[in-house]
């Protein structure tokens, strides 16, 4: 981290820009993280992967002017190769979300309201339509025109596939939150009221936290 801190500093000293190497790394880690674990598809951080990624072009200009010879290099090549790793794994995260979500992705992206942010970034959401026409003209092409007029169509409630929010992750608590409903009553037992206290961790379903996760106040892992 200190390898890489120093190299973001001295470009932030360039460009005159506040942005330190442990805010970016650690909004982009945690989106990252959060990304990975949630079975759902979460809010596009695509700001802070294009500043991660003017960033690190800036660090290889500055590598390039380093003496020759610096061992210095090496650990700076090895950080970036890491940080390269991290932004590949969360975009191929959530392309694999796009694809086997599609339907859903697509219908929620449709209701949304004009003041509520997009998950999808305009790319993934041409990749989305894209991804599910063909598809639908694949499933066409292959079965659905042998079989009986009536028989043509699917029914997209038997079909689409949903991310199950009721699975349970793990996490860690970022922020200090007093009485989480985490389980709400049922016959069988009473609604369950959580303090999560930062720095904790704990196993809990998805469903109740995942605006949490959402706004920061906890991390998957």
């Amino acid at each position: 981290m200190s390898d890489i801190s120093n190299l973001i500093e001295e470009d932030s000293d360039n460009d005159g820009e506040a942005m330190t190497a442990a805010e970016v790394l650690q909004k982009l880690e945690e989106a990252w993280l959060n990304e990975k674990f949630a079975p759902d598809l979460l809010e596009n951080k695509s700001d802070i992967v294009d500043c991660m990624m003017d960033q690190l072009q800036e660090m290889e200009n500055n590598i390039k002017l380093a003496k020759r010879g610096d061992f210095k290099v090496s650990l700076h090549r090895m950080e970036i190769d890491r940080i390269r790793f991290i932004i590949s794994s969360y975009l191929r995260r959530r392309l694999e979300k796009v694809e086997r979500f599609a339907v859903c992705v697509l219908e929620a992206e449709e209701k949304r309201d004009d003041e509520e942010a997009s998950r999808l970034t305009p790319e993934e959401h041409q990749y989305a339509k894209d991804y599910q026409e063909s598809v639908e003209m694949h499933m066409k092409n292959l079965a659905l025109r042998h079989m009986p007029p009536n028989s043509q169509k699917m029914d997209p409630n038997l079909t689409t596939i949903r991310p199950n929010v009721d699975s349970y992750v793990f996490l860690k608590v970022n922020k200090h939150q007093e009485g989480v409903l985490v389980e709400e009553e049922s016959s069988d037992a009473g609604e369950e009221v959580l303090d999560l206290v930062k720095g904790d961790q704990h196993i809990i379903r998805y469903r109740p936290i995942s605006s949490l996760v959402e706004n920061g106040s906890v991390t998957l892992m």
